[in-house]
């Protein structure tokens, strides 16, 4: 196949300053949670997107100085030349499939606490740090600006000597840069702050400074907000940015525009659909000449080729759909439009800099796997038999296995129990706002239809004796879990109703199902992930009283992980959802919930006609017990393995991971003590290196 026509704007080289980027995709700066702690996990990751097509990689936030130091969040730095090597492993890489790379240079000011470096952070003034963390900032005197400007110089320095194409002055997202810029935050009153000319002086000499640091070996980019204020989705608040804008306009090689609703600019698909920032956009490009790129979980080409051609960006920017999948610009440009992995706008990626842990994906398993593991998202090693392989069950687990296995060449049987395949995802895909979702089920399927080597059965529910009839050398059981009506209290299931009443107790299964509650209904959410909340809203959408309530002390606490708590309990109290916060549920009798304070330990008992529990699963197991104990009894003909949430119920994303990971380590040898390799310094290594590099120059 070949490249559809209209398409062609997208592959395009742009002039940026003194370099060229050789097409339109550009993956902006994203976090990773890698940073400067796993730079060979890091270098290999982004080689993979350049390898994939992206003319522009770009690194995560990069410290230029200790005193903006992000701990416990991962971030890349540029403090010294050990930087400088270490980035380069990555600007080889890219550099490597002819892409450009970029660096984001970063002070976090009143947003980081310095908790490993121990040094205080500075900003305009003396703030209270904005991560909820118990320090303040110092407040910049003249001189402190002065050193900070040489801090940034020397940063950019580095970056040219690391190999990077571009490089970033930062200023925006609430840093220290962006607070100079902010009428409301910059209450100075010497040139650095009061009217707009002097607010914008510190972002002018940033960039004036940068290109002298790096000359025509490098372009300059900045990262910079299209409007002033958080309002309304979709109706910006521009304030003076346009003025600002105005003032700055010619002087950066480029510019990176976001906005500043970071919940609207990284929004999850259950609120936030594609494109939500040309709003905000519109404006830019009638005042400056310079190339702008924006985001906008970009998956459609087609909207691709519209932002460019209407004006609204050159670059089509993209750090999820880039994660999802980052060959999607080879495919766009093969013409395989349906081998594309779209992402589904689900953020787990954005919880990995949230946690402290590598990058992960829920379309893409093998995002974060690229150096410790050797997995690339396009080539998999092929089979090492002609061994059939019988899967049982087709949701997330299954029917990555089914894909995975089909590409390395084994012949494949995939069995379902009732006519629709994807398993949880098509079932959650339905809820309110969870359409997107279905992309993790269409992906594969779409993959397995052009596979002639796997056979999908469905309304196929098999026994063990079904099983063993089939003529199989490997045998994977990936049928899932079911939600449990028991309440966990952190040492064992407790039931919460009994007799009658328990026909009151629904499960999200139930819901799903189309069992619905009626009449006034309590939701108790012990998960804490975004489950709760939709559920909620399916059961307030018949019309039903719903209260939402939470051992935690926030709505769907773990949903802070990829930034959508906020949306998820304003959107619950605009739907006339009750909230109830700390208090854990002890009992129900199908008139009244006991609901007990999660501190005072007191007692209060709520009218309610029912209780949905959203808080634990159980595998969906039997099927392998039992052929379990036929091995234990007389043996199997085929190695038996349980995948996903029939293993261990966990995210979606967990499941897809789990199917991957059976299909690459199929037949092959795995040390079970070392299954990884591990991304860390090598002190011993270290200590030699220390000792050679201090030998005097005659030696």
């Amino acid at each position: 196949m070949s490249r559809d026509p209209r398409y062609d704007i997208l592959f395009e080289p742009v002039q940026i300053g003194p370099v060229t980027a050789p097409n339109r995709f550009y993956q902006v700066p994203h976090c990773t949670g890698m940073g400067w702690q796993r730079p060979r996990t890091l270098a290999a990751m982004r080689g993979v997107k350049a390898e994939g097509g992206w003319g522009v990689v770009c690194t995560e936030y990069n410290s230029i100085h200790p005193t903006s130091d992000d701990l416990p969040h991962p971030y890349a730095s540029l403090w010294d030349d050990s930087d400088v090597r270490a980035h380069s492993l990555m600007t080889d890489a890219v550099h490597e499939h002819g892409s450009l790379a970029g660096a984001e240079l970063w002070y976090g000011g009143a947003r980081t606490p310095n908790m490993m470096t121990r040094l205080p952070a500075m900003d305009v003034d003396s703030f209270p740090n904005l991560a909820g963390h118990p320090f303040q900032t110092r407040a910049m005197d003249k001189s402190d600006i002065k050193t900070f400007r040489h801090w940034h110089k020397r940063a950019a320095i580095r970056a040219r000597d690391a190999g990077f194409d571009i490089v970033y002055v930062y200023a925006t997202h609430g840093y220290l840069i962006s607070n100079f810029l902010n009428p409301r935050v910059n209450t100075r009153s010497d040139e650095y702050g009061g009217r707009l000319e002097n607010r914008i002086r510190l972002t002018r000499e940033l960039i004036e400074e940068t290109k002298d640091a790096v000359g025509d070996r490098c372009a300059v980019a900045v990262r910079f907000a299209a409007d002033e204020e958080v309002g309304e989705d979709g109706n910006p608040i521009f304030g003076e940015r346009r003025e600002m804008f105005a003032l700055l306009c010619d002087l950066p090689d480029l510019w990176d525009i976001n906005i500043a609703d970071y919940s609207l600019e990284m929004g999850v698909s259950r609120f936030v659909k594609e494109s939500p920032l040309e709003p905000y956009m519109n404006w830019v490009k009638s005042v400056t000449d310079k190339p702008v790129v924006t985001v906008g979980r970009f998956t459609s080409p087609d909207t691709m080729v519209s932002q460019v051609k209407r004006g609204i960006t050159d670059f089509i920017g993209a750090a999820r759909p880039s994660i999802a999948d980052p060959f999607l610009p080879k495919k766009i440009e093969e013409g395989r439009l349906s081998a594309i992995r779209e992402c589904i706008g689900c953020n787990i990626c954005y919880s990995g800099d949230s946690l402290a842990v590598p990058i992960r994906c829920t379309q893409n398993p093998t995002m974060g796997e690229e150096w410790r593991r050797g997995w690339h998202p396009e080539v998999i090693a092929k089979k090492t038999s002609d061994a059939r392989v019988l899967i049982v069950g087709s949701g997330p687990a299954g029917l990555e296995a089914a894909r995975a296995l089909g590409a390395r060449g084994y012949d494949v049987m995939l069995a379902e129990a009732t006519r629709e395949i994807g398993g949880r995802v098509t079932r959650e895909a339905a809820l309110p706002g969870m359409s997107e979702y279905i992309r993790v089920r269409d992906y594969r399927e779409q993959q397995l239809i052009e596979m002639p080597n796997v056979e999908i059965f469905r309304e196929s529910l098999l026994s063990a004796r079904d099983v063993l009839d089939v003529d199989a050398a490997h045998v994977a059981i990936a049928t899932g879990a079911k939600w449990r009506k028991e309440l966990f209290n952190e040492e064992r299931y407790l039931p919460i109703a009994e007799g009658d009443a328990l026909a009151r107790v629904f499960t999200p299964d139930d819901i799903m199902d189309g069992r619905l509650p009626d009449g006034p209904t309590i939701v108790f959410d012990g998960d804490g992930y975004y489950m709760g909340g939709v559920i909620a809203e399916r059961v307030r959408a018949e019309g039903h009283e719903v209260t939402y309530v939470t051992p935690s002390d926030s709505v769907s606490h773990w949903a802070g992980n990829t930034s959508e708590r906020w949306r998820i309990r304003t959107h619950m109290l605009a739907n006339g959802i009750k909230i109830e916060t700390a208090h854990a549920l002890k009992g129900f009798d199908g008139i009244q919930a006991v609901l007990v304070c999660a501190y005072s330990g007191a007692e209060r008992r709520v009218p309610v006609r029912n209780i949905v529990m959203v808080t634990a699963r159980k595998p969906n197991d039997g099927l392998f017990q039992d052929l379990r104990a036929q091995a234990d009894s007389e043996g199997l003909p085929f190695t038996l393995t349980r995948i996903g949430d029939c293993e261990a119920p966990a995210i979606i994303a967990a499941a897809v991971y789990a199917g991957h990971r059976f299909a690459q380590e199929l037949e092959c040898e795995v040390d079970m003590d070392l299954p990884l390799r591990h991304d860390r310094t090598d002190v011993g290594l270290d200590a030699r290196a220390d000792h050679i590099e201090m030998k005097p120059a005659a030696q």
